[in-house]
This record gives C-alpha cells, sequence and structure tokens, in this order.
C-alpha cells in the first residue's frame, strides 16, 4: 500500500518507454514553465517560488508517488488560498502553513484517509472550483487591461468596483498582447499539440514587446530578475502560538491539496487504465509540501491538465514526471533570467485561459438537472467561495451536504404498524409480507425500514406511541435495516425497557446485517434481550412467539 508505483514500473522498464516518458517529460516541462511562474505571481508572491515549487515538489510527487503518470506543482486551485494566507500572514506565514500542510497530509495518508477524501460530494467540488475560475479570472484584470492603479483589493466586489473605477488608465497595447495570448492558446493546438500554445505565446508578445518596445508592465519591471539558482533549504520557527494561528489556513491547503490530486490521479487513471494508491499519493503529495516550504516554495498538488499532457505525449511511469522536474531546473538555471522580459498581460492571457477551462461551466450547469439538494451544495459553495473564503465555503458546503443526505435517509426510513387483520401489509410478490403469515393474537408487529440512525429514531419513537394496549409480546422486524448507530440503540433500549415494565416481551425479527447485530452486541442489548429472541427469519420469530405464549 505505501510502495511507490515507481518501484512495481521499473521492475519491466525498457528503453522504449524511457523514449517515450523523455520526450512527454520535456514537454510537460516546458508547458509547466509558464504556468508556474504565472500561478505565483497570482498568488502574491514572486515568480521564481513557482518554479522552485515545480522543480521540488514535481520531483518529489513522481517518485514517491501512488499514480504512475501523475504531474505535480502549483496550480490554480491553490491561488485563491495562497492569495489569502500572504495578505494576513505574509510569505513567512505562508511557507510555515505549507509545511504543516504536508504533515497533515502525510497523517491522512498514513492513516489510510485516501479513500474517504474521494467521496468529498462531486457539486461541493464543482461548486469552489467554479468559484476559484471565477477569482483567478477577477484578479488577472488589472494585467490584463494595464490599469494603472495601486494595490488590488481582495474583496471580490471591491475589487470589481475598483477596475470600474480606474478603467480609464487602461493600456491599449496591454489589451493586444493578453488577447493575443488567449488567441494563441486558443488556435494554436489546431498547427500541433506537440508545442504548448502558452510557450508560443509567449515567445511571440515577448517579441513583439521588444521590437516595437512597447509601454507595458513586464516580471523584470515589477520584480527585478529571477534567480538561476535553488535557494539554501531553511526549516521553518514554528513554535506552539504559530501552530494555532495558521492551523485553519493549513487544514485547508492539506484538504484542497488532497482533493485535487486524487481526483488528478483518478482522471489519469481512465486515461491508461491504471490504478493508483490513493494513500501513498497523499504521503507523497505531503512530502513534497515539506520540502516546497524549505526551499520557500508554495503548496503543489497533482495538476491534471499537465497530467493529461503527460498521459497524452506518450508518459506511463513515473520517470516521465521526474524528466519534467529536471527539464524545468535546467530552463530555471540557464534560461530564467530571460523570464523577467515576459509581459504581465501575457501572463494574465494565460491565467484567464486557465480560469475558463477551470470553470468547468458545462459540469456546473448540468448540476441543475439534478436533485435540488446538489443545485443547493453547488450555489452554496460557489457564492461562499467568491464571497468570502475558500475555507468558509468547504465547511459550510460539507456541513450542508450533510444535512441535505440525512433528510434523504430520513425520508427514506419508515416505521410500520402491522396487526394480523392487515391482509395487504405488502406488495403481492413479497413472500415476507405479514399478511401471508398467520400472527397471534395477542402479538403486535412492527417494521423498520431504511438506516434506524440518529435523524430516524423519532419516527420509532412516534409510531410506539400509537400501542394503546401493551400487547403480551412486541415483535420488530428490522430485515430492511442496513444499519444502525448509537441514538437507534438508545431508542431500542428505551423500547425494551418500555415493554419490560408494561410485561411485554420484546423480539427482534430478520435482524440479517452484519454491522446491526455487531452494535446489539457491543453494547450488550443483545444479552439483554435475550439471543433467543432476536431471530432471522421471521417464521422463528412467530414460533417464538408461540412458545412464549404457551408458557405462559
Amino acid at each position: 500500500m505505501f510502495r511507490p508505483k515507481i518501484v512495481d514500473t521499473l521492475k519491466s522498464y525498457s528503453r522504449q518507454q524511457f523514449s517515450r516518458d523523455l520526450m512527454a517529460g520535456l514537454i510537460v516541462g516546458i508547458v509547466a514553465l509558464p504556468l508556474a511562474i504565472a500561478f505565483a505571481i497570482a498568488s502574491g508572491v514572486s515568480p521564481e517560488k513557482g518554479l522552485y515549487t515545480a522543480v521540488i515538489a514535481g520531483f518529489i510527487i513522481s517518485a514517491m508517488g501512488g499514480s504512475r503518470v501523475q504531474i505535480g506543482g502549483p496550480t490554480g486551485a491553490f491561488i485563491v488560498i495562497v492569495y489569502g494566507i500572504v495578505q494576513v500572514h505574509g510569505v513567512n506565514g505562508l511557507i510555515i502553513a505549507t509545511f504543516m500542510a504536508g504533515i497533515m497530509l502525510i497523517i491522512m495518508g498514513f492513516a489510510r484517509l485516501g479513500s474517504v477524501i474521494k467521496f468529498i460530494p462531486h457539486p461541493l467540488i464543482i461548486g469552489f472550483t467554479s468559484g476559484i475560475a471565477l477569482i483567478i479570472f477577477s484578479s488577472q484584470m488589472k494585467d490584463f487591461f494595464g490599469l494603472q492603479m495601486g494595490v488590488v483589493p481582495a474583496d471580490f466586489l471591491d475589487k470589481w468596483i475598483s477596475y470600474v473605477a480606474n478603467f480609464r488608465t487602461v493600456n491599449v497595447y496591454a489589451v493586444l498582447l493578453a488577447v493575443a495570448t488567449v488567441l494563441i492558446i486558443l488556435f494554436w493546438p489546431k498547427i500541433t499539440h506537440k508545442i504548448p500554445g502558452s510557450l508560443i505565446a509567449i515567445l511571440v508578445t515577448t517579441a513583439a514587446m521588444q521590437w516595437f518596445n512597447l509601454p507595458v508592465e513586464t516580471i523584470g519591471s515589477r520584480f527585478g530578475s529571477i534567480p538561476s539558482s535553488l535557494p539554501t533549504p531553511v526549516v521553518p520557527d514554528i513554535d506552539f502560538a504559530t501552530i494555532k494561528e495558521l492551523i485553519q489556513p493549513a487544514f485547508t491547503i492539506a484538504l484542497l491539496g488532497g482533493i485535487e490530486s486524487l481526483l488528478s490521479a483518478v482522471v489519469a487513471d481512465g486515461m491508461i487504465g491504471g490504478n493508483h494508491k490513493s494513500n501513498m499519493e497523499l504521503v507523497a503529495q505531503g512530502t513534497a509540501n515539506i520540502f516546497s516550504s524549505l526551499f520557500g516554495g508554495i503548496p503543489a498538488t497533482g495538476a491534471i491538465a499537465r497530467t493529461a499532457t503527460n498521459v497524452k505525449n506518450g508518459g506511463r511511469t513515473p520517470v516521465a514526471g521526474i524528466i519534467h522536474a529536471i527539464t524545468l531546473l535546467l530552463i530555471m538555471l540557464f534560461v530564467g533570467k530571460w523570464a523577467a522580459l515576459i509581459p504581465m498581460a501575457t501572463l494574465a492571457g494565460i491565467l484567464v485561459v486557465v480560469a475558463y477551462n477551470m470553470s468547468e461551466w458545462e459540469s456546473f450547469l448540468s448540476v441543475f438537472k439534478g436533485p435540488r439538494s446538489d443545485v443547493a451544495v453547488l450555489l452554496t459553495t460557489f457564492f461562499l467561495t467568491v464571497i468570502i473564503d475558500l475555507t468558509v465555503a468547504i465547511e459550510i458546503g460539507m456541513i450542508l451536504a450533510a444535512f441535505l443526505f440525512m433528510r434523504k435517509m430520513i425520508k427514506f426510513s419508515d416505521v410500520s404498524i402491522l396487526t394480523k387483520d392487515i391482509d395487504d401489509s405488502g406488495p403481492v410478490t413479497d413472500k415476507e409480507a405479514i399478511g401471508n403469515f398467520s400472527i397471534p393474537k395477542d402479538a403486535e408487529v412492527f417494521e423498520i425500514t431504511g438506516p434506524l440512525f440518529f435523524g430516524a429514531a423519532h419516527k420509532f419513537k412516534d409510531a410506539m406511541k400509537f400501542i394503546e394496549e401493551p400487547p403480551k409480546i412486541l415483535i420488530i422486524r428490522m430485515r430492511r435495516v442496513p444499519i444502525i448507530d448509537a441514538t437507534g440503540i438508545r431508542t431500542l433500549e428505551e423500547v425494551y425497557k418500555e415493554a419490560k415494565h408494561r410485561g411485554t416481551k420484546l423480539i427482534l425479527s430478520e435482524v440479517h446485517s452484519e454491522q446491526v447485530i455487531g452494535e446489539l452486541k457491543d453494547s450488550r442489548l443483545l444479552f439483554a434481550i435475550g439471543k433467543a429472541n432476536v431471530t432471522d427469519t421471521f417464521d422463528e420469530a412467530l414460533q417464538r412467539c408461540r412458545n412464549i405464549l404457551s408458557e405462559a
């Protein structure tokens, strides 16, 4: 379970596969270059931090991960979180939060929570992903239009109010470069898929800016030169007060990183017919984030678009991901200084396309065709992500999804009062319907349908109130009860005590679920009721009923 995929793939590795992995790794490395820089700048940190993350985290995620083709690095999903942390806690706070998130991811992996994270509700994921896409799009309007304004407000509404107020300062040349970038990215794939459109857009727009000496802001004019070497790793200084202050943003980074990486791994499995190790993937993601923070990087996770690019270009083993990281390192060492010439408008154009691809507007609209509960989760998560905060959106979205799910389960749960006078209590095709049995005169029969948990326990209590005179024997059919929780056990205990007080014998019939039987044993309720009074079939319950009546 905790063996990296690279160990399995290298057992039968061939020269032909290395050639394919080499080509895929080189292409993905080139694709990742502008994205790493753009994501870092959009997150409120200097561009080289995106490169550090792509190199360090990308290498570790491929070398240690549980997926054959996963490509790791900075992603657009983290922009909102990272930007918020930097604004409140500074870059040092971000480094500490990333370090803490890495530890959390490792703990999640060893606790085998990988399969649990995969069951995050789909409407919730679409909601916050689309919300992040809208925020990324909004954050790029200053550079897209070359607006001459101060610091862009963090709040979504204030951001747009500020844009409108400063729109008179629009730079036509910046707009032309940004629009050209978008058009090149959109139409370049019609020419070839071998060279990424974003790289062509950077080369064309940067050359045009230099040739015509266009008055637009560049990476160098805003951030200075880009270092051409990796920094010395530094362990962040963490104390209890810092942990308390950053625990929530760190958990958000860990949760989002886990969700994104496992979603990417699932998509990759579908493309190659593979099967990833979710828990090993979480451990690798955690390790990658720890080392990324040591080198001053930002959070990293599995990147769906880069992973898909890797697969489409022949990558089938983690070697391709390792080559992608090495490619980025070589670019940074030898030609990284030229990245300072890239116009900010070009990066804005790239991120606008990224935001559009992240928006998943087709999936967003498709949710509206489903249950209203899914629509409620989608819209709640979406608007909270945009207006308030991603952390709040995920927390409230999860709580809302859980409550709506419980509401559905309560609707499916039912308690029916059955007596010997009912001839058609069940469908004609139901051989176990009570109408097919002869019920003793002094017995009363109840049937519980669905999970007996805290949300449905009140139905059982209300149904018991309809018993006017206590019968000598009370049979509770549980053939359709798959699970029971502590509240359900407590309700059965109350029914048992009330029956005992009234002199009524309690029989539990058709207890088929192993989970229900286990809970009855653990609570000692099975012992109190008597093992003979908990039967596998309704015939056995009736026979037990007759035996008790004959002994009376």
